[in-house]
């Protein structure tokens, strides 16, 4: 009838790991990208719509 012993510091240590990676992926996609992937994105949407600028017809 006894439950399984378990060492409190190590379920401690455990969680606070698990905190630790779920924040630190929640950072990584936050800010995770490389400045010259983000220029080079902002560079493309801003080319895409001046593109898609140019092709309207005036009326």
């Amino acid at each position: 009838m006894s439950g399984k012993i378990i060492n409190l510091r190590q379920s401690r240590k455990r969680k606070a790991r698990e905190d630790d990676a779920k924040t630190g992926d929640a950072n990584a996609a936050r800010f995770g990208i490389p400045k010259h992937e983000r220029d080079t994105r902002a560079k493309q949407e801003a080319k895409a719509n001046r593109d898609l600028d140019g092709h309207k017809r005036e009326t």
